[in-house]
């Protein structure tokens, strides 16, 4: 399949990115911290386009989606970059191809590389997502961490209607240099889609997923070494069987499959 982006500023800015075609989507192939200068410098008023750069993340499950839900697929191929954060597309893509992705990139962990550097650079902070609750939560412990950080503004993430309209004025208006929005797949997707011809004067969007539920400290990540094989999911389903052992039982095997069949060893 053909990437469908067809925003020419996006392409233009992401242009110098390498790119591998893993599970049919198509990878940063960059690490952690390139991906993190990446944003940094996509930000610096000399760089900054006419709208926000998007920014999003795939995994087994993500994949799986995007091969039988045709509007997810579609939200996701407008990304201007889309970082792989499962550790089994890392693995894939080191048997398949000759540039492979250098590591995996969660969001988890790209949050406190970006967090760092911002505290440095003086870029700005908007956390859009979760309830209220874990919302408040996350922000306060970011901010113990990073002390330095400029966090303008936050949110819950249980918004619709005019209530929405507005928040997204009000988010524009403060101008944050990056937008985390955390609202899970689809909905976060959806909502770049929507209102980011209302955001422009916003450097990256970047979906977040859960993040904010382990910024705030409610739900714990997988140990490291299952990070590293690939079985976190098995951790989040042994934490939260009811909601994700399905899930993970009907994508995980479809996620297996599109990752040796829908593959491309390199591109730019």
């Amino acid at each position: 399949m053909l990437e469908r982006r067809v925003n020419l500023e996006g392409r233009a800015a992401t242009a110098d990115v390498p790119r591998i075609t893993i599970g049919g989507l198509r990878m940063a192939a960059l690490d952690l911290e390139a991906t993190a200068d990446f944003m940094i410098e996509a930000t610096d008023q000399r760089h900054r386009i006419s709208r926000p750069l998007y920014l999003t993340s795939a995994n087994g499950e993500v994949l799986a989606r995007c091969s039988t839900e045709p509007q997810t697929e579609r939200l996701f191929r407008a990304a201007d970059l889309i970082n792989a954060d499962g550790q089994p597309l890392v693995a894939a893509s080191k048997l398949q191809s000759w540039f492979p992705l250098p590591e995996r990139v969660a969001t988890t962990d790209l949050f406190h590389v970006v967090a760092r550097k911002a505290e440095v650079t003086g870029r700005t902070f908007y956390m859009f997502g979760a309830n209220e609750e874990e919302n408040a939560a996350a922000v306060r412990r970011v901010q113990n961490m990073y002390p330095r950080l400029k966090i303008v503004g936050h949110s819950h993430g249980y918004l619709d209607g005019e209530a929405l309209r507005a928040k997204v004025d009000e988010i524009n208006a403060l101008a944050p240099d990056f937008l985390w929005v955390a609202l899970g797949v689809p909905n976060e997707q959806a909502f770049v889609e929507e209102y980011t011809p209302l955001l422009t004067n916003v450097g990256v969007i970047k979906t977040s997923g859960g993040l904010f539920n382990f910024l705030s400290g409610s739900r714990s990540r997988a140990p490291r070494w299952m990070q590293r094989v690939g079985l976190e999911w098995a951790w989040r389903t042994w934490l939260e069987p009811r909601r994700l052992f399905w899930r993970y039982m009907t994508t995980n095997p479809r996620a297996i499959y599109l990752l040796f069949s829908r593959r491309r060893p390199f591109n730019r």
